[in-house]
């Protein structure tokens, strides 16, 4: 039971993202991913220190190769960031939430194209199925909804590298954000060189925007935490029907919180993809039932 609450508050603290974003609406995206990144960095390894859990340190940095990969899930990760913080503050939560959506599946292409991976015929019919979503929506939309699959494209991809390194979630964060700290601070005291370079941070900002920025640190770490802690104590299978909470909640408050606008012919594209998300999931309790199934047997 406390598995099932960890991941389920971490997916919910994910979804309820764009409420802190608007918060931020009158600070420029690129400047609030720096400052996320920077926050974060300091966040996260305030916590490592505190947890004693340091050790890995000196292997990792005597891996050039694996910090490399790093470096790349890094740019990755704080492209991602850029977009999404610049979809929730242009009006486009709702095709923002479609990404997240829509990235399940691209890890089932990403594990076929570059891990060699078999997807089972269910997993095929649900791909097929998104595919016919997406090109519903391009039609509808007079274009590619590109948020959408930018989102889906670079956090996919994000995933499979983190997929292939062997640090945990907050040990790769860390690594992650000491990585862009350092060029977050630059391009920080460079913007604000007017206003007195590195004191001049926050300047021109009232104290409630100062205050979400620096928020940003814990916001992104605790998901993480409450994630991996959940992961250890449950299922894969009940995880990746969590998964699911996060975009959900995006997609309502993009509807309800910010009054975006759906047609009806808009949600058919969200019908489909939905519809190929169930078939996943299906296909995901199928197959672990076949498994337990079978080692019962053996």
């Amino acid at each position: 039971m406390p598995g099932l609450l960890y991941a389920a508050l971490a997916y919910v603290l994910w979804g309820l993202f764009p409420i802190y974003f608007h918060a931020l609406a009158r600070v420029d995206a690129f400047e609030i991913v720096l400052h996320r990144s920077l926050w974060s960095f300091v966040f996260v390894w305030a916590v490592l220190l505190a947890m004693r859990r340091l050790q890995w340190v000196g292997g990792v940095v005597r891996q050039p190769r694996l910090l490399a990969q790093f470096s790349l899930s890094a740019l990755l990760l704080s492209g991602n960031w850029l977009l999404y913080v610049w979809a929730v503050n242009h009006g486009h939560v709702v095709e923002a939430s479609l990404g997240y959506f829509v990235t399940p599946l691209v890890n089932v292409l990403l594990g076929t194209w570059v891990l060699a991976e078999r997807p089972r015929r269910l997993q095929w019919v649900a791909v097929a199925v998104a595919a016919c979503g997406v090109a519903w929506l391009t039609a509808t939309l007079g274009r590619p909804p590109w948020i959408a699959l930018g989102l889906a494209a670079s956090f996919g991809t994000y995933g499979l590298l983190r997929k292939t390194a062997p640090l945990g979630a907050l040990e790769g964060l860390a690594v992650e954000t000491a990585v862009i700290a350092p060029l977050a601070l630059v391009a920080l005291a460079w913007m604000s060189a007017p206003h007195g370079g590195l004191p001049g941070l926050f300047a021109g900002m009232d104290s409630a925007t100062v205050g979400w920025l620096l928020f940003a640190g814990p916001l992104t770490a605790i998901p993480l935490l409450l994630f991996a802690a959940g992961a250890r104590r449950i299922t894969l299978a009940t995880l990746g029907t969590l998964q699911y909470l996060s975009p959900t909640l995006q997609f309502l408050l993009g509807v309800t919180w910010f009054g975006e606008p759906l047609q009806g012919t808009r949600l058919v594209g969200f019908v489909l993809i939905w519809l190929a998300l169930a078939v996943y999931s299906a296909d995901g309790f199928l197959w672990l039932r076949r498994l337990r199934a079978a080692s019962t047997a053996a």
